[in-house]
């Protein structure tokens, strides 16, 4: 991928997509299809941070915690291990997905240090899964029933998306309450890391609307990215499209494998998404199937608006945090004076606020980079942004 080709690309993405080549309306409607029409694929891993797999998420036996009861300082475990950096990522062999026995209760933590670990998700939407059925929010736990990992919230804040500990995709209210499982795993794969395609339906190009769920898939040491109606029960997913950028002579076409962390923004069903070539990506299919790499990093995170991406990159043997505006272009180190290892960034809901998963605990740092992270919880766990409404 040549410097050109990005800029070239960079130049086609606008406010809430990649721009489409010039064409007429009827040429435009013709494009539209539905989403059920397509079924390509994509594939993942980080570029220097060890990638985080369901496989080590689920070796890792779940802390339990009794529903409403605070969380210990420190867990017994956690969603995904932490990563350590490495200049070449590897991608682990996925493991079968089996059922994992329910947590035993065990007894709460001091109310001091209890206190500490879970004031950092009060009033602020913050919620921290780390592979337990207890998801810390509000500044208190949910028991959600079955192990919760990965967590990410749909961008009205009304459903959770998780991965169970049977290896399974399901959907449940903030509560716990209503779980469904929208995609059941067939054994031999290794599912993480669910992300919402949500959009409204453009009826002057005949778009339909759009709320799925789009996930990556580790299976025979290959990783995939698939796609399933977030209302489904039971359903199949499918393979992920991935279309090429489109202008120039040179057309860059993203590869189908070793692609993971998806993440959706804005109100298109926009996407990105990390490669094991060391590349973050943006996927668009408004008007046609479109994409290609924006960035050098892994792990990325795109906000609310679609407009911001923030992503891991190494920096002097440290993980940092790194923000981007969709194009990839203007790129920050949010972190330039970090002595340890930061992953899992997630936008705040309003877009004004970053939490990473360090290794003692989750941060949060402010967007524009003006102060150092700060620690919020002893909680170590996958953090995600609920919208409060």
């Amino acid at each position: 991928m040549t410097a050109s080709v990005i800029t070239r690309f960079a130049k086609n993405v606008t406010a809430e997509g990649v721009r489409p080549k010039r064409v007429g309306r009827a040429r435009r409607l013709a494009l539209a299809v539905p989403l059920a029409a397509i079924s390509a694929v994509g594939l993942v891993a980080c570029d220097n941070p060890q990638q985080h797999t369901d496989a080590a998420q689920a070796s890792a036996a779940p802390s339990a915690l009794p529903t409403g009861t605070p969380a210990a300082a420190t867990p017994t475990a956690s969603a995904s291990a932490t990563p350590t950096a490495s200049a070449t990522p590897t991608v682990s062999a996925s493991a079968p997905a089996t059922a994992s026995a329910s947590p035993s209760t065990a007894a709460p933590a001091s109310s001091s240090t209890a206190t500490k670990a879970l004031n950092g998700t009060a009033r602020n939407g913050l919620t921290i899964s780390d592979g337990s059925r207890y998801v810390l929010m509000n500044g208190t736990t949910v028991d959600f029933g079955v192990a919760v990992r990965d967590l990410v919230w749909s961008p009205d804040g009304k459903k959770a998306a998780f991965i169970t500990g049977a290896g399974d995709l399901a959907v449940a209210n903030p509560d716990g309450t209503g779980r469904v499982t929208v995609a059941k795993n067939p054994g031999g794969q290794t599912w993480t890391h669910p992300a919402w395609q949500v959009a409204p339906a453009d009826t002057q190009y005949a778009i339909p609307a759009k709320n799925n769920l789009i996930f990556s898939v580790s299976e025979g040491g290959k990783l995939k990215l698939k796609r399933v109606s977030a209302r489904a029960t039971g359903a199949v997913p499918e393979l992920l499209a991935l279309g090429s950028a489109s202008g120039g002579p040179e057309v860059v076409v993203p590869p189908m494998t070793g692609n993971s962390w998806p993440s959706g923004g804005g109100t298109q069903g926009t996407s990105v998404y990390a490669n094991k070539d060391g590349q973050v990506y943006i996927r668009d299919e408004y008007l046609r199937q479109q994409g290609g790499p924006i960035t050098k990093g892994s792990e990325p995170a795109f906000s609310a608006d679609g407009e911001s991406v923030v992503f891991v990159r190494s920096v002097d043997g440290h993980d940092h945090i790194f923000r981007a505006d969709r194009a990839g272009e203007g790129a920050k180190d949010l972190t330039p004076r970090a002595t340890a290892d930061f992953h899992e960034p997630v936008f705040s809901a309003d877009g004004k606020t970053v939490a990473v998963r360090g290794a003692d605990g989750v941060y949060t740092l402010p967007v524009n980079g003006s102060a150092a992270p700060t620690k919020v919880s002893d909680h170590a766990g996958h953090p995600a942004y609920r919208a409060q409404r």
